[in-house]
C-alpha cells in the first residue's frame, strides 16, 4: 500500500481512496454500512432514542443519540434510508427533546438546557439516577446543528428541523455549568448539585468548549478556554511530541465533527501544529506502543493496536503463564501510561482513518481478514477483545471478545469513514455559525476557517 503521508491529505480525499486496493474499498464500505444499522434499529422510531448498548433492558444514551443525528445524513447520502424517512427520524428526535420534562426534579429528561446521560427508551425520563452530563449534552446538541445544516430544503419537515435544533442549541445554559469556577464541570446532580470534576487537561472538551462559546445566549467566556488550555500537558513518547491524552477516542471525538486540519488556537500555534497532526501523531503512538508491547500481551503489533476507554474482561485477576495479569472492566485505557490490561477496541482503529490512513487502512484489513473480528456481527466491528484473556470456555475466538455494541463506538466509524470519503459532516459544521463563532472566540485561525464567512 502507498503510505500517504499528512501533507498529501487533501489529495488522498480526493483520489476516492484510489490509492489503496480495491478489497479495502469494499470493506470500508461494508463496514460503514453495517455500523450504520446500529441508529436504525437500536433507536426507538417515537421518540429517537438511541440505546446506549445492545445488551437487554439497557438505557438509552444522550451521546448514541446526537451521534444518530449526525449518521442519518450519511445514510442518505449513501443510500442507506430515504431523505423523508431520515428527516422524520430526526423530527422526532429534536421534538422528543423539545417536549421532554425539563426542570430541577429528578426524574425529569433535563435542566438548564442539559441533558441526563442515560435516559428510559420508552419515556425518556432520567435511568439510573445519572447525572446532568455536559460532555454528553454536547454530542446530542452537535447532532441537532449537523441535521439542521443538512436538512436544508424548503419542506415543513425539513424546516422545523432547523427551527427545533437551533431551539434546543440556545436552551443550553453554559455560564451556569461554570459553576462559579473558569472551566466547565463534567455535570450536576438534583440530589448532590455539581460534579466536583470540571473539563481540565486535554480531552474530548475541545467541542464542548467550542459550543460553549459559540452561544448566541448563555455563552462561555473566553477565558474558560484559555484556562482549559492552561492545563495542557505536551509530552514525547517514541518521537512524537504532542499533546497529551491516553485514550485513542480522545484525538477523535472533536475532530469527527470539526476538521482542525491547518486550524490553530493560541496554544496549537506556540506548537507549530494543529489538532489534525497532534491526533496523528496520537495514533503514530498509539502503534509503536502495541509493536514495542512493553506489558507483554498477547497479540499487540504493527496491524493490531487501538487503546482507549472500553469495556473489558474484567474486573478479574489471573495468573496465565506464571504471570499475574489485572483485567479490568469498563475503564479509559491509554498508551503509553496505562492503565494496559491487554484489551484493544477495532472501533478505535476505524476511527482513526483520517489522520493516519497509511497504517490504519492495513489494520483494518487485518481486524477484518485475520483477526476475524468483523465476523457475524450485527453492526461491524466488535466494541473490544482482549487475545492474552481466554474468555468464556465457549468462546469461539479462543480468546475474550465483547459480547456488546456500543453507540458511542459505532457513531465515529460511521462519520471517520464519510468524513475522509466526502468530508460530509466537516462541511456540514463548517456552515453552522455557531461553530464558526465557537472557533473564532477560541482563538482558531487559519486552514479553511480563513475563507469561511465573517
Amino acid at each position: 500500500m502507498k503510505p500517504v503521508k499528512s501533507g498529501s491529505f487533501r489529495k488522498y480525499i480526493q483520489s476516492g481512496f484510489q490509492v489503496c486496493p480495491p478489497v479495502i474499498n469494499d470493506d470500508l464500505a461494508t463496514l460503514q454500512r453495517e455500523t450504520f444499522d446500529y441508529f436504525v434499529r437500536e433507536a426507538n422510531p417515537a421518540n429517537g432514542l438511541v440505546r446506549d448498548k445492545t445488551e437487554e433492558n439497557w438505557p438509552a444514551s444522550i451521546a448514541a443519540t446526537g451521534l444518530g443525528l449526525a449518521c442519518y445524513p450519511v445514510g442518505v447520502k449513501n443510500g442507506y434510508m430515504s431523505r423523508s424517512a431520515a428527516a422524520e427520524r430526526t423530527l422526532a428526535t429534536l421534538r422528543f427533546f423539545r417536549d421532554s420534562p425539563h426542570g430541577p426534579e429528578p426524574d425529569a429528561t433535563g435542566h438548564r438546557g442539559f441533558y441526563y446521560h442515560f435516559l428510559d427508551m420508552q419515556t425518556g425520563r432520567r435511568a439510573w439516577g445519572c447525572e446532568l452530563s455536559t460532555i454528553d449534552s454536547t454530542l446530542l446538541l452537535a447532532g441537532a446543528l449537523a441535521a439542521a445544516a443538512f436538512f436544508n430544503e424548503d419542506p415543513s419537515t425539513e424546516a422545523e428541523i432547523r427551527t427545533l435544533a437551533v431551539e434546543l442549541y440556545r436552551r443550553a445554559d453554559w455560564l451556569w455549568s461554570l459553576n462559579g469556577g473558569e472551566t466547565v464541570t463534567h455535570g450536576w446532580t438534583p440530589e448532590g448539585g455539581f460534579l466536583k470534576h470540571r473539563w481540565e487537561g486535554y480531552d474530548e472538551a475541545l467541542l464542548l468548549y467550542v459550543l460553549g462559546l459559540g452561544s448566541p445566549t448563555h455563552a462561555l467566556p473566553r477565558s474558560s478556554y484559555e484556562a482549559w488550555t492552561d492545563t495542557f500537558r505536551w509530552e514525547r513518547f517514541y518521537g512524537h511530541e504532542y499533546l497529551y491524552a491516553g485514550p485513542l477516542f480522545i484525538h477523535q471525538l472533536s475532530p469527527v465533527w470539526i476538521d482542525f486540519l491547518g486550524l490553530q488556537d493560541s496554544f496549537m500555534r506556540s506548537k507549530g501544529i494543529d489538532y489534525f497532526e497532534n491526533s496523528r501523531r496520537a495514533t503514530l503512538v498509539q502503534q509503536r506502543y502495541a509493536i514495542e508491547n512493553p506489558r507483554r500481551f498477547d497479540g499487540y503489533g504493527e496491524h493490531c493496536w487501538g487503546i482507549t476507554a472500553s469495556e473489558g474482561p474484567g474486573p478479574s485477576t489471573l495468573k496465565l503463564n506464571g504471570t499475574e495479569r489485572r483485567f479490568e472492566d469498563y475503564v479509559a485505557r491509554g498508551v503509553p501510561h496505562g492503565p494496559d490490561d491487554g484489551t484493544l477496541a477495532p472501533w478505535a482503529v476505524a476511527a482513526s482513518l483520517p489522520f493516519a490512513p497509511e497504517i490504519v487502512l492495513p489494520s483494518i484489513a487485518f481486524c477484518i481478514h485475520q483477526a476475524k473480528l468483523k465476523a457475524a456481527n450485527a453492526y461491524g466491528f466488535k466494541a473490544a477483545f482482549n487475545p492474552t484473556h481466554s474468555g468464556s470456555p465457549d468462546n469461539a475466538f479462543g480468546w475474550w471478545v465483547s459480547p456488546w455494541h456500543f453507540g458511542l463506538n459505532e457513531g465515529p466509524v460511521v462519520l471517520m469513514i464519510e468524513n475522509v470519503r466526502s468530508g460530509l459532516l466537516w462541511e456540514l459544521m463548517r456552515s453552522c455559525p455557531y461553530v464558526l463563532k465557537g472557533l473564532r472566540r477560541a482563538g482558531f485561525k487559519g486552514g479553511w476557517l480563513a475563507d469561511a464567512p465573517a
